[in-house]
């Protein structure tokens, strides 16, 4: 079978990062992803998205784009429109104030098929349009050219959380844990089993399409767990690793060898986001932005917003949007009570034609906008003005090299232009993380959401093919897989 005609399986592991996992294959904890290794191309610093948040991320790789295309900021954002936050599942307490009902409708149906953009086509339906199937197990972001038919627990439908019947558009193949499996047998898919959102459930998945001769030219399957654990344990963790590569080994185990699995498909092996530590105390490492802003009145989760109210706070771990309710209040105000905590890494707000950059504790600025006389290595152009080492930037002749913020400037612009409304995006020093009213914090293990490249940067194994994406980028990613399969 000629390469270009072989399944691509493209494999997303949840928080997995390069110092980890080399550190897992150096204490042989990980065979199958070594495997992988030693017999195709490691790549150990592929740019994601940003804010780093898996709902964002997914949809850069589905898309190809960053949010300002794709329109899906964060894993909490405010509707302008609609004048209430979205909340895809950020913590029990935020559930709880925000009800059940909306967020289970925002994740389940309003994030597929309302909010990701209309104005891009993920890569399931490019592919069905040239008529290839696909398939999509345990991924948050699966929008695809087929209506399917999600398996409502009668509880829920019985204490009206959501509808008897309720359908997404998703790809020819489609699972979501116990939602929506493709075999009927899968037993892990229980309540208790997190619904079937876990490495076991997307494993047993995956093998049974290629048991059953099934697996058509291109499956992405989503693996939750290694998240859990680094959040818990810290970024050096690697039992999380150990765990995810026992699935690993029974699914290449379903091949005649491990060898046979690698002239059978393209595999594709990578981390969705990083994770920076977040410090054992509470004091220095919570950077608590109602206090810190408790000048201005703020909107409460879960309450109507009241003509008083100033400003409303999405809290994305180590990012944050915040909002500006009204046009009177200027966002450089705002940006210059943030300036004065030390935490606070960067601090961006859109001005006119031009976004604005501060940082915690320091006085300098910078502006930029794209199209100018820098050229970035991915040749992307722009205008910068002021003081660019605020996003370690260097600048030698035309030519601009990112450092502790990789691609910084597409990231932030398009955080920026990812929906309506006037707000600023914040990012926490490695080390810290920001609260809000009710989000969840991690002292002493750590988090993701910011821009600096602990956060960002992620590993990916390619075995199968000798082509790389143009950049290594998840936003590049979507092009490359269509250029194997098509």
């Amino acid at each position: 079978m000629e390469q270009q005609h072989r399944p691509v399986i493209l494999l997303t592991i949840d928080s997995l990062m390069h110092l980890p996992l080399q550190e897992a294959i150096r204490q042989g904890r990980a065979p199958a992803l070594r495997f992988f290794m030693e017999r195709g191309q490691y790549i150990p610093n592929v740019v994601s998205s940003f804010p780093t948040m898996s709902v964002t991320i997914e949809s850069s790789l589905l898309t190809g784009t960053y949010p300002d295309r794709h329109r899906v900021p964060g894993l909490v954002w405010y509707h302008e429109t609609e004048k209430r936050i979205v909340n895809y599942g950020n913590g029990k307490r935020e559930l709880l104030k925000i009800g059940i009902k909306q967020i289970l409708l925002d994740n389940l149906y309003r994030l597929n098929n309302k909010h990701l953009s209309q104005d891009v086509q993920t890569i399931h339906e490019e592919l069905a349009s040239h008529k290839i199937s696909s398939a999509s197990i345990n991924g948050l972001i699966y929008r695809g050219s087929f209506l399917q038919q999600f398996n409502v627990p009668k509880l829920a439908v019985w204490l009206k959380l959501l509808p008897g019947k309720l359908r997404t558009h998703g790809p020819l193949l489609f699972s979501f844990g116990a939602l929506g499996r493709l075999y009927s047998e899968n037993r892990y898919r229980h309540l208790w089993q997190r619904g079937g959102f876990k490495d076991k459930f997307s494993a047993q998945e995956l093998k049974y399409l290629i048991q059953q001769q099934k697996l058509p030219l291109f499956t992405i399957v989503y693996f939750p767990d290694n998240d859990h654990n680094v959040h818990k344990n810290g970024p050096t963790a690697i039992s999380g690793i150990e765990k995810l590569d026992r699935q690993l080994q029974e699914i290449l185990g379903v091949y005649a060898s491990w060898e046979e699995a690698l002239h059978r498909a393209v595999w594709v092996v990578m981390g969705d986001s990083g994770q920076a530590p977040i410090g054992a105390s509470r004091n220095q490492a919570l950077i608590y932005l109602r206090s810190l802003l408790s000048r201005y009145k703020i909107s409460k989760l879960g309450k109507r917003i009241e003509k008083n109210d100033q400003l409303f706070v999405c809290v994305n771990e180590r990012m944050a949007y915040i909002y500006a309710l009204h046009d009177s209040l200027p966002l450089f105000e705002v940006a210059a009570y943030l300036q004065e905590d030390k935490r606070i890494d960067v601090i961006a707000w859109k001005e006119d034609d031009m976004i604005r950059v501060r940082g915690g504790g320091k006085e300098s600025t910078l502006a930029f906008r794209p199209h100018g006389p820098y050229q970035d290595l991915y040749r992307q152009t722009w205008m910068l003005n002021g003081d660019a080492s605020l996003l370690d930037i260097r600048i030698t002749g035309d030519a601009i090299e990112y450092n502790d913020y990789p691609d910084a400037l597409a990231r932030l612009y398009g955080a920026l232009h990812s929906h309506s409304g006037r707000y600023l995006v914040i990012t926490a020093k490695p080390g810290c993380e920001f609260v809000g009213e009710s989000s969840p914090v991690h002292p002493g293990g750590a988090g993701h959401g910011g821009l600096h490249k602990e956060d960002t940067l992620v590993p990916m194994i390619i075995v199968g093919t000798d082509t790389v994406p143009k950049h290594f980028r998840i936003v590049d990613i979507k092009e490359w897989v269509l250029q194997l399969i098509q």
